[in-house]
């Protein structure tokens, strides 16, 4: 096409005009790359909900020492029976090693003691003064991390969350085995163990603003546990059986269930205590992988919103097995 002719001025126009707006565009566009690319990655918010066991629940504090050690941020937890106190504990301030050297201390004239009463053979009293001294704080306000204790009111069968005002109470509340410790009254209401109204507390991680929420649920390998010698090991291992057939709905509510493998424990041998711990640990090293693969999936999605509350299927990891 020569110069000067219709065509060959139509085709200069065209070329000109498109290289007009790459100059006039491209610095926009790069900027607007770089934002994005440099824009900070909302970091999921991880919620942990510690059930059930009695004695055996000393093996959370094996399940928060790896999780910690490994990094793996901890932005609310809530709490039922044992799981409450290892999960006030952690969120008032004690350190790791302090959970450990407390958990190799406790023993049932610690937290209780015999009584004489129509509502139970034991009252756990003495569980105040063992709060007193462990904790670092005594409000819900002064955590340091967002905490729910969960207990149970035996009159109307409703679940009692706490988050607000004294600590020490509801904790002692949500340890109250029915049967075997008197109920505790607070609040109007007569309260017991929260694992009657559930074995592991994720209904009150849900309205905390969590982004993932892992439960921590006492079990075993398989094997039955050891034959009862009396009738608190027999009620003991009773509401056991009772938590493992009621499982369904808080197993859907959780990404992800640690269940560290302590069946083959008593619910009352407290100087098992570095046994239980060990198992603890044993369990949450076999779900990093699963747990730090969701943490990525989930930061990847962070300009999504916070995770809603519809049930999903929940990634169970048994003591002892390699996660995918």
């Amino acid at each position: 096409m020569k110069p000067g002719t219709t065509g060959y001025t139509r085709k200069f126009l065209r070329t000109a005009v498109r290289r007009l707006r790459q100059f006039a565009y491209t610095p926009a566009i790069a900027k607007h790359r770089k934002e994005r690319n440099s824009a900070p990655v909302r970091l999921p918010r991880v919620g942990l909900a510690l059930g059930g066991g009695f004695a055996r629940g000393v093996a959370h504090v094996g399940v928060l020492k790896v999780l910690i050690e490994n990094g793996i941020p901890i932005d609310a937890l809530a709490g039922t029976s044992a799981g409450s106190l290892a999960a006030a504990a952690f969120a008032s301030g004690c350190t790791i090693d302090e959970l450990i050297a407390a958990a190799r201390k406790l023993r049932w004239n610690r937290l209780a003691r015999w009584t004489f009463s129509r509502l139970g053979f034991a009252t756990n009293e003495r569980m105040e003064a063992l709060l007193a001294e462990l904790l670092r704080c005594r409000t819900f306000e002064q955590l340091k991390i967002p905490l729910a204790v969960v207990a149970g009111d035996v009159t109307t069968g409703e679940a009692v969350i706490f988050r607000e005002g004294n600590l020490i109470t509801p904790v002692r509340a949500s340890c109250c085995f029915p049967g075997l410790f008197t109920p505790v009254e607070y609040r109007g209401r007569l309260l017991v163990d929260g694992v009657i109204v559930g074995s592991v507390p994720v209904m009150a991680l849900q309205q905390m603003n969590v982004d993932v929420i892992v439960g921590v649920h006492m079990t075993g390998n398989g094997n039955p546990p050891p034959r009862p010698t009396n009738l608190f090991q027999i009620v003991g291992e009773s509401f056991q059986i009772i938590q493992n057939l009621n499982q369904a709905h808080w197993r859907s509510q959780c990404d992800l269930v640690i269940e560290p493998n302590v069946l083959d424990i008593r619910w009352d041998e407290f100087e098992r205590g570095d046994e239980l711990i060990a198992a603890g640990e044993a369990a949450a090293q076999a779900a990093l992988p699963a747990l730090r693969l969701l943490l990525q999936v989930r930061a990847a999605n962070s300009t999504q919103p916070t995770r809603s509350t519809q049930p999903r299927s929940a990634a169970v990891l048994e003591p002892g097995a390699a996660a995918s």
